[in-house]
């Protein structure tokens, strides 16, 4: 709390979170924290004291995008102290620093550190307004899923990717403490929880590695929906996928693909080969027919020719995948990737991005379609003017139209026909699952 005169005020937080899970389970855990300490947490930056936002630096358009979202917080609120952290600011703060309006820079080393920085600049929130019961509802601006950071860092430097270099090398965090997170979002009220890092696939700690992290959830909470933000095909096991007997995991894999051409997997310095991850594709759905498997594919790698990209395609539509992010490549200062040969123009990019994404809206629609006539459990996470929309357990975005607050509840739903990006589909019953 902090006087202003001889009236006193609580301070208003708002927080914003940019690029993957791992940064919207780190801000997550700050809104608690926050909230913890007595700040009161709020939506629009327009009624906040401090607007913190956690940013993305993967590609050159994750950095426009931190860079306009910043100034917009500053514009709509002049007043408002302006904080930016996570990858951007670790890797450029001076860039960040020299935006109008942003009052203080703060890496990813330092970003666990935010409550007591602003503590110790006078921003601090009366103890006796700590909100120690909070429910999904109260943390504004998040989804029904909360993210659970179980892992930090890759050791692995892909020849494009900025990340090891912001986030350092792999790390894990305790079991115990992982454990103790997905038992504290379960007491909030959360039906799902994502774990997620930067390569959860080589979670380790004391010698429990991600199959045993799973089973010590499975076996040490109540959980109802467990599901994993993504991981590399050389990471697929059978022990590991053997796990998804139990329903409470559910079947959405994340499997990085980046690019179908062994060739340009090579200059990658990716990890795998085509073959290791059609196999790791085959074992999932031997042992997990229902899974949802997406990917990430990359576009316009320096050197990446026309038949390399048809070859990427092609693989593409040969594995059908459920969903497909496509990105084109962005050079990132540091990476090897920078000092490689025949860097490809945008022009021819953009072209390649439209065809691939063209393809990914034909397969997602031919992955939901397979579903159709089934009645399968949806988590409701929001409406617009009374259309609901939430996800099965195997991620397909449903909508269905209710006059009733379905925020957070877990019904089931018969699915009915393929709708723009999901499925449309009707509640059998208007109670949980």
């Amino acid at each position: 709390m902090v006087k202003t005169g001889t009236r006193s005020k609580t301070i208003r937080i708002a927080l914003d979170s940019l690029g993957c899970k791992l940064n919207q389970a780190e801000t997550e855990l700050l809104a608690r924290q926050l909230a913890e300490a007595g700040y009161q947490l709020v939506s629009p930056v327009d009624e906040a004291d401090v607007y913190i936002l956690n940013t993305c630096t993967v590609t050159h358009t994750a950095d426009s995008k931190s860079r306009r979202r910043l100034r917009l917080a500053h514009r709509r609120n002049p007043g408002a102290l302006v904080i930016a952290t996570g990858c951007y600011a670790q890797r450029a703060p001076g860039e960040l620093a020299q935006i109008e309006g942003v009052s203080l820079v703060v890496g990813n080393n330092e970003k666990a550190c935010l409550p007591l920085m602003l503590k110790e600049s006078g921003c601090m929130g009366s103890p006796a307004l700590v909100q120690k019961d909070l429910t999904v509802n109260h943390h504004a601006g998040f989804r029904t899923r909360a993210m659970v950071k179980v892992q930090d860092g890759c050791n692995s430097f892909c020849s494009y990717c900025i990340v090891p270099l912001v986030r350092g090398g792999e790390k894990s965090l305790p079991v115990d403490q992982v454990v103790d997170e997905v038992r504290h979002r379960v007491a909030q009220g959360y039906k799902e929880v994502v774990l997620t890092g930067v390569k959860i696939g080589a979670y380790n700690y004391d010698g429990v590695n991600l199959n045993g992290l799973l089973e010590h959830i499975l076996n040490e909470t109540d959980v109802e929906r467990l599901r994993l933000s993504s991981l590399q095909p050389q990471e697929i096991f059978p022990e590991l996928i053997g796990l998804w007997r139990n329903q409470r995991l559910c079947p959405h894999f994340h499997l990085s693909l980046q690019s179908g051409s062994q060739e340009v997997l090579s200059r990658m310095n990716r990890r795998y080969s085509l073959s290791d991850y059609e196999q790791s594709v085959c074992l999932i759905r031997a042992l997990v027919p229902e899974a949802d498997i997406t990917t990430d594919i990359m576009v316009g790698f320096p050197g990446e020719t026309d038949q390399e990209f048809e070859e990427s395609y092609d693989f593409c539509r040969r594995m059908e995948f459920a969903r497909i992010h496509v990105f084109a490549y962005s050079p990132r200062q540091g990476t090897q990737a920078v000092q490689l040969p025949q860097q490809v123009g945008d022009k021819v990019k953009k072209q390649r991005s439209q065809k691939m994404l063209a393809l990914a809206k034909e397969s997602a629609q031919n992955f939901s379609r397979r579903f159709l006539g089934k009645t399968m459990p949806v988590l409701f996470e929001q409406q617009s003017n009374g259309v609901w929309s939430g996800h099965t357990a195997n991620y397909i975005k449903v909508y269905t139209k209710s006059s009733a607050d379905l925020t957070n509840k877990l019904l089931p739903v018969n699915l009915v026909e393929v709708r723009g990006d999901g499925v449309w589909g009707e509640v059998v019953e208007e109670w949980e699952v």
